[in-house]
């Protein structure tokens, strides 16, 4: 049954990456008794210090009722601080392995898996994914030292999103 879901998994992952070539942001298909549908961020203008245009992509999703946040109300919380991104050679990134809602809780009333500045064992997990339903746990594959954290609490990431950095031990 695992080996259902892994190539159920592969095939939504084949569609988001024709998706992204194709520069679609809606896909829907139907097969039987099976439909799909998929949407992506639209790119939104927005204006510089200059007057000019710029395109800005991002998704617009809120968290999924009967998610971790789920107890909590719809009013904007406070978030948890989230790093300027940085570029340095010798940091690992962790990127999201599937689209879904961020989560850096375990559950509402918690605390966060990590801070900036944090350090984590190898295979230590670091946040929670919320796809479809279902709580992923997301793991290191290195020990380090959490240099960035790169998502807010709650917001929507896509597959291959870069959620933190890491300078590896």
């Amino acid at each position: 049954m695992a080996e259902n879901k892994d190539s159920d998994l592969q095939k939504i992952k084949e569609l988001i990456e024709i998706m992204k070539r194709n520069e679609l942001v809606e896909l829907e298909i139907s097969h039987g008794d099976d439909k799909i549908f998929l949407k992506r961020g639209q790119a939104q203008p927005a204006v510089g210090a200059s007057g000019t245009g710029a395109v800005m992509a991002g998704p617009n999703v809120s968290a999924a009722p009967g998610g971790p946040n789920a107890a909590q109300s719809s009013t904007p919380q406070a978030p948890f601080p989230v790093s300027e991104p940085q570029l340095e050679e010798d940091l690992v990134e962790i990127t999201s392995p599937l689209v879904g809602t961020f989560y850096a809780t375990p559950s509402p009333d918690s605390g966060p898996y990590v801070e900036v500045g944090s350090y984590v064992d190898a295979q230590a997990v670091v946040c929670i994914i919320e796809a479809m339903k279902v709580m992923n746990e997301i793991k290191t594959e290195t020990g380090g030292t959490i240099t960035e954290i790169l998502v807010a609490n709650g917001q929507a990431v896509e597959y291959g999103q870069v959620l933190f950095r890491i300078r590896p031990d």
